[in-house]
């Protein structure tokens, strides 16, 4: 250890004595070691009308809204790595044509655009039950309707 930095040599210069250089170390070192915070450790009640504290991390948002900022996160991911990779491709062959290399990377995506859309389209048309309640007449007459001319006439033939 230092000469300079030992309790006897401060103690010489500023005048304590052996007693008063012990409580002032002790003061400093107690100072050293005291909490900075304070946790509150009590339970909180199950339910009051303190409003809602803001958490880290996502925003709340609807679950529609999460849902579509998910598929807008994956979609970009994807698009930026199709994207990396094409460009990886085309500077490492030195000969790669842009207009292939986007063909050969696009199908991939149009094609899963697609089985998408029919997969969508291919979804059973849901029941629609009505319930109702007294008397009830179903009209099943169906209109013939011809529109002619210039301006629209209509003529409607039951």
């Amino acid at each position: 250890m230092y000469s300079d930095t030992t309790l006897e040599s401060v103690a010489v210069s500023a005048g304590l004595s052996e007693v008063q250089a012990e409580t002032e170390a002790r003061r400093i070192i107690a100072d050293a070691y005291r909490p900075t915070a304070y946790r509150d450790d009590t339970p909180l009640p199950a339910h009051g009308d303190a409003p809602a504290v803001v958490q880290p991390g996502r925003p709340p948002m609807s679950q529609g809204a999460t849902d579509a900022s998910v598929l807008l996160l994956a979609g970009g991911t994807t698009t930026v790595m199709v994207g990396g990779t094409a460009a990886v491709l085309m500077y490492v062959s030195q000969f790669a044509d842009p207009i292939v290399c986007g063909l050969v990377f696009g199908a991939p995506t149009a094609l899963v655009l697609a089985l998408a859309r029919l997969a969508k389209r291919a979804k059973p048309a849901p029941d629609i039950h009505h319930h109702y309640q007294g008397p009830v007449h179903q009209d099943r007459r169906t209109v013939h309707s011809r529109t002619t001319g210039v301006w629209a006439r209509n003529t409607n033939q039951p």
